[in-house]
């Protein structure tokens, strides 16, 4: 396609912005929330119904009750030759909380002083709308699209839980991928999430009035308190914290980003027994150049550690349980990192599409959050995060996305999809 011709594309973006804005509409009037989750159903099926008119084969699936997700593919005339495309969003949104602190109803869009307003618009219906609604435009003007575009609406991504990962578990090949989530028109990547267990199990139980002969000299009964014992490996993970902060960096983060969290202690019974289990809940904030199952191990290597310094844990040492499918089901997540190789095609050209829209090259750098990126750079996809909104509105209270933002994001989108699903497979090499 010519330049002349995506531009005359993008400019019905503007002209007809009142049905993108329905359209985001109607998406937010799914009150989508997660937690409680299980509630995307008829989201999902009006999104697929929206596809379909796109010309996609889709199909819609169930990952738990209640919560589908929905994968769709609009084959290329000449998809053997020519570049495909994976764009990601999921449908599920952050929890409202008290309403009444909202000036808007959450689940109604409201338009007011350049700003589009409800829960999601930021994070990230506003995304998935512009997907929708530039492959609608791209569509209706009939423009061929040789290689394959995919398109994944997943469930999940606000409480760890697997929607993406499920979708690339089935099975799916892209030249390049979008994740369409909030990263205010910048191209990013992100560093890592994985929560862990540490548990200590004592295999006797003893009664509160023992203590005095367990921690005095001659008590003759050699137990120990797991919840005592998990304050030594509490330490032990603040000094592997503090090493990390002086030993590894990654450009684009501050330093000591990488972090290791004691949120949550669970541990004995009653007060009349010594705590013969103890279990701590932590999260694991890594670099985008680190792989989590490595991450893991160097805890578990670090804490057995500790505990061949206690006589105790010597013979029960620490048992680990890392990561889940989901918070919900199994109070567990994994987010992998995403590094961004600024030689992939598929990112220059978006950087291309982004500068012809808004006169400007985007900001190339790591978001400060975590996303499902990961899921799909971990297939060995070249992905970036690449979507509208400002992270600060994001979960926010009166959440909103800046409807110029929006316009432009949409038209970036339309451009890059006409340009790069047009693009031979051959002509970049082997740098995809």
């Amino acid at each position: 396609m010519t330049e002349a011709w995506i531009g005359a594309l993008q400019q019905q973006v503007d002209e007809r912005q009142d049905e993108l804005f329905a359209l985001l509409a109607e998406l937010v009037a799914y009150p989508t929330v997660s937690p409680p989750a299980r509630n995307t159903l008829e989201a999902q099926q009006f999104l697929e119904k929206q596809l379909q008119a796109s010309g996609f084969a889709t199909e819609l699936w169930e990952v738990y009750p209640g919560d589908p997700n929905v994968t769709a593919v609009k084959r290329g005339t000449n998809r053997e030759r020519y570049r495909s495309l994976l764009l990601n969003g999921h449908m599920d949104v952050a929890e409202v909380g008290d309403s009444g602190g909202w000036k808007r109803d959450p689940f109604k869009l409201v338009l007011e002083d350049g700003r589009a307003y409800g829960r999601g618009t930021a994070d990230m219906k506003g995304g998935l709308a512009a997907l929708l609604f530039a492959s609608k435009l791209l569509t209706e003007a009939g423009v061929e699209l040789k290689g394959d575009l995919l398109f994944q609406a997943v469930i999940g991504e606000e409480a760890g839980e697997a929607g993406t990962r499920a979708c690339m578990e089935r099975g799916c090949e892209a030249d390049f991928a979008i994740v369409a989530d909030t990263s205010g028109l910048a191209i990013q990547g992100q560093g890592g999430v994985i929560t862990g267990w540490v548990t200590l199990q004592s295999p006797e139980t003893f009664h509160d009035g023992m203590r005095s002969r367990m921690i005095h000299a001659g008590g003759g009964v050699q137990g120990a308190s797991t919840i005592e014992k998990m304050a030594k490996l509490i330490a032990g993970l603040q000094d592997l914290e503090r090493h990390w902060a002086v030993s590894k960096s990654y450009e684009g983060f501050p330093p000591g980003s990488n972090t290791i969290n004691p949120a949550v202690i669970e541990g004995g019974r009653h007060a009349a027994f010594i705590a013969d289990r103890c279990s701590l809940w932590i999260t694991v904030h890594f670099y985008p150049n680190e792989d989590y199952e490595a991450i893991a191990s160097e805890i578990e290597a670090h804490l057995l550690g500790v505990a061949q310094g206690d006589p105790w844990m010597r013979k029960h040492p620490p048992t680990f349980r890392w990561g889940g499918r989901s918070m919900i089901e199994d109070r567990g997540e994994i987010f992998p990192s995403q590094e961004l190789n600024p030689q992939w095609s598929g990112l220059k050209a978006l950087e291309q599409s982004h500068q012809q829209v808004l006169g400007v090259l985007p900001a190339v750098g790591m978001s400060p959050s975590v996303t499902d990126a990961g899921w799909i750079g971990r297939e060995g996809i070249p992905t970036v995060i690449y979507g509208p909104g400002q992270l600060e509105h994001a979960h926010a209270v009166d959440e909103s996305v800046d409807i110029n933002e929006l316009i432009y994001y949409t038209k970036v989108i339309l451009g890059f999809i006409a340009d790069w699903c047009n693009r031979p497979k051959e002509e970049a090499g082997s740098s995809v």
